[in-house]
């Protein structure tokens, strides 16, 4: 169970995390939410879909590792084979919170940063892992590393709510149902999945496919696109696996 505490340099001056990826770490979902503005290093590695959030019944960009629960075809005991790991597996196992600050009778919420003491990357080995605080209370380049990390989610998380309203205005997000036929006869079969419409995206006038261009949303959605010839090579390592 999560044990979230707001992270500061007294209560937490000799905390270390773990940064290496196996599946011992918690590495072993089989999808991970993603966002617009890692598009281009995602979708050189991974297949990204649509799924509706279960808390919020809203949609969200994944990128798939796998065809099972807990099954992380890009992982196994020596590490994460791949050259780009999403933001959302990076910033592990911190998050962002917020906070009530009163100002001269105003009050405005914070951003801060929580950590999870519960995580398998809480080092509890002295030396292992990357310090979170100098030795004099200031943040190491670690933790500077996870607050830039921290903030491009959080600020992600608007700029991909916005892209994915405006496919859902111009009908482009479908469901569909991955069936996948392996070497050893084997069936997987994915549901609650959505992608693009291909042909509707095709279809698209030229005034359409102009105010798409100026929010910025065609290359996204040709990324996404492109992100689709990597289920090729999940299937061969799911058969590899095998």
């Amino acid at each position: 169970m999560p044990k979230h505490q707001l992270l500061d340099n007294v209560s937490h001056k000799d905390l270390r995390i773990i940064t290496e990826h196996r599946p011992e770490y918690g590495d072993t979902a089989s999808y991970t939410a993603v966002f617009i503005s890692e598009l281009r290093d995602v979708q050189g590695h991974y297949p990204v879909f649509f799924r509706k959030n279960s808390e919020t019944a809203q949609f969200e960009a994944i990128a798939l590792f796998g065809f099972a629960e807990q099954e992380n075809l890009y992982l196994d005991d020596m590490g994460w084979h791949a050259s780009y790991i999403p933001l959302t597996i990076q910033r592990r196992p911190f998050l962002i919170g917020t906070q009530n600050v009163n100002a001269d009778g105003i009050v405005t919420q914070q951003t801060v940063v929580h950590v999870d003491m519960n995580s398998p990357r809480i080092s509890s080995s002295e030396g292992e892992g990357e310090a979170v605080f100098l030795p004099q209370g200031g943040q190491s380049p670690f933790l500077q590393g996870i607050s830039s990390v921290l903030k491009t989610i959080d600020e992600g998380h608007q700029q991909t709510r916005a892209f994915i309203d405006v496919l859902l205005a111009n009908d482009l997000i479908e469901a569909v149902n991955i069936k996948v036929q392996l070497d050893n006869g084997s069936q997987n079969e994915l549901g609650g999945l959505y992608t693009l419409n291909e042909e509707k995206v095709a279809g698209l006038s030229g005034d359409t496919l102009m105010s798409l261009h100026q929010q910025g949303c065609v290359q996204h959605i040709h990324m996404i696109l492109a992100s689709m010839s990597n289920m090729t090579a999940l299937i061969e390592k799911k058969n590899k696996q095998l």
